[in-house]
């Protein structure tokens, strides 16, 4: 398999296994949204990481494979390109990307997709398509200005150039640099401590988070009433305000 999900502690590890650069064809595309879907499905899952080994995150795309398809082949595909991806950005759970090595390209926008994003020291980012005549098509165009700002996204987008672990994390397009041999276990650690919280509060507040950003401010406020309102109506809300009340805060068990 191109892609795996193992659980353990409540995370779900999304591992991407296409040796030797995780070069993300049809076939692993495909796989991804499956396993996407299947996380979103599961209880046992309640938060995820996005891995793809001590190496290398996803260096791209599959070029030999796109180089055979003419414009009619990619009008079919791109939708399920994009659709792939989307599944993991509307994953209702905390997601982490765990970036080591190359994130170019896909690899780059399939990092866009998480809420967070923890880098090796030695990672290189970047959306190098234009070097091919292209723009970003798994969502490149739309994620990075939305999380380093429509400029610096620019800059990227048009040069095609790499970008350092350092200058990545001054431009916020990630969140967190460590030694590379700490990246995944930071992220599952991340991960992990997410997993033991209210899974619908976190899955509302990552609604009402996203949807804002794609709309204006006044309805993104009514997500944010309604969920709010909602979450009266959960368990782990009486859960939360007992504790709060007869222990003090931050002392809540929700898992």
């Amino acid at each position: 398999m191109t892609v795996t999900l193992d659980v353990a502690e409540g995370v779900g590890t999304l591992r991407l296994d296409r040796p030797p650069m995780n070069a993300l064809d049809v076939a692993t595309q495909d796989r991804l949204r499956e396993l996407a879907e299947e996380a979103t499905r599961r209880e046992d899952v309640r938060a995820v990481v996005i891995y793809g080994g001590e190496r290398v995150f996803a260096a791209g795309a599959d070029i030999k494979e796109m180089q055979n398809m003419d414009h009619t082949a990619m009008v079919l595909r791109s939708r399920g390109l994009q659709d792939a991806f989307t599944a993991v950005a509307r994953i209702p759970k905390p997601v982490v990307a765990a970036v080591t090595g190359y994130a170019l390209g896909g690899g780059c926008e399939l990092a866009l997709c998480a809420d967070f994003r923890i880098a090796a020291d030695n990672a290189k980012l970047g959306q190098p398509e234009i070097l091919l005549g292209l723009i970003p098509g798994a969502g490149g165009t739309q994620r990075l200005p939305r999380l380093v700002g429509p400029s610096k996204a620019k800059d990227l987008i048009f040069t095609g150039r790499m970008v350092k672990a350092e200058e990545a994390l001054a431009i916020g397009l990630v969140d967190r640099v460590v030694p590379a041999a700490e990246v995944y276990e930071q992220a599952h650690a991340w991960a992990a401590r997410l997993a033991q919280g209210p899974a619908v509060a976190l899955r509302a507040a990552k609604e009402a988070v996203d949807v804002g950003l794609e709309t204006d401010i006044d309805t993104g406020l009514a997500v944010e009433r309604n969920w709010f309102a909602g979450l009266f109506a959960t368990e782990d809300r009486e859960r939360g305000m007992r504790s709060f009340v007869e222990e003090g805060p931050g002392k809540a068990k929700f898992a």
